[in-house]
């Protein structure tokens, strides 16, 4: 019997190419080329399966050329790059990797906060610059961390790895919003508090974001929510672009309505809004929260045992949808 066909769309580890040779016949992607969709549809023409990174989007027209396809299975944990309506109209199990990366996001998060509190990327250019000539009372003077208040927009895994950091850690004033309210049990763990997306804005001393992209949270930061920040905030990106109006943010930063932001998703990514690089006050990284070997290997593991699970139990671990027809 033959062995189902997977193609993967990027280079991933070799032991996980080395595993998922062992129960399929692949199609691999070893210079890690970035396919247009038109050839990603092409080349998935006779497969059966696909492991994927939020690279490509697996929309309609990639699902018409495509009739034999059963399973996506996506190396990450957020999957904005599927049209999972489509997919499950057209009977394609999808998948992605969460748990695997909370702890490490959040430590991620929790930095990018820091050392945009702190301004240590102004600092570093200005030293690296050789303009560091002597000491002022008030060279890159920065926010307050320990006992600030932090909001937390999204409160799923990764937001209360980030509200755990700041309250026990760093003795911060934890509130939060999100579509749903924790249990009180969850709340007294990450000593948090809930507020409406109002009072969030207008109390938070560091706004970090970790809310999953939608069509209802496109823009869910614009220069409406900007403007009822306050003026020595700081804005902590790290769910996904889009969620944030860069233009506006890139506009607020240049006068200084807010203090600064800390980047890591951005909209249209890997293209960054040119404003956002003409400003200081403003950390960007591209990309990188989940960025550590031990996370990614593990998050390309899950996505391979979902395909192995899948064809060979008949259902995958971490499903994102319900498949019309599998």
């Amino acid at each position: 019997m033959s062995k189902p066909r997977i193609l993967v769309t990027r280079n991933v580890f070799p032991e996980v190419i080395d595993r998922l040779a062992q129960h399929f016949e692949l199609e691999t992607n070893p210079q890690d080329d970035l396919w247009s969709q038109e050839e990603l549809a092409r080349r998935l023409a006779d497969k059966d399966g696909a492991f994927t990174t939020g690279s490509h989007r697996i929309d309609q027209a990639v699902l018409a050329a495509a009739p034999l396809l059963k399973i996506v299975a996506n190396m990450a944990v957020g999957y904005n790059n599927f049209d999972v309506e489509a997919m499950t109209a057209a009977g394609v199990q999808g998948t992605n990797t969460p748990d695997v990366l909370t702890e490490t996001t959040a430590d991620f998060g929790f930095a990018l906060l820091m050392a945009t509190a702190r301004r240590m990327t102004e600092s570093e250019h200005y030293l690296r610059a050789g303009q560091w000539t002597r000491w002022s009372y008030d060279m890159f003077a920065g926010g307050e961390v320990h006992g600030s208040t932090l909001g937390i927009l999204g409160m799923g895994r990764i937001g209360q790895g980030i509200a755990r950091r700041g309250a026990h850690g760093f003795g911060m004033n934890v509130i939060y919003h999100n579509r749903s309210r924790l249990s009180p049990e969850l709340e007294q763990e990450c000593k948090a508090r809930y507020v409406g997306k109002d009072e969030l804005l207008a109390q938070a001393d560091h706004l970090v974001l970790v809310l999953p992209y939608s069509a209802a949270s496109h823009h869910a930061i614009g220069a409406a929510e900007i403007a009822r920040m306050k003026p020595t905030a700081t804005l902590i990106n790290i769910a996904r672009g889009g969620i944030v109006d860069d233009a506006a943010l890139a506009a607020a930063l240049k006068d200084k309505r807010i203090a600064a932001a800390g980047l890591d998703v951005f909209e249209g990514e890997p293209s960054v809004y040119p404003g956002l690089l003409e400003v200081p006050n403003v950390v960007l990284t591209p990309h990188i929260a989940s960025a550590t070997v031990p996370t990614r290997l593990a998050m390309a593991n899950l996505a391979a045992d979902n395909l192995i699970a899948f064809f060979e139990k008949g259902a995958p671990l971490t499903p994102v949808n319900t498949p019309a027809k599998v």
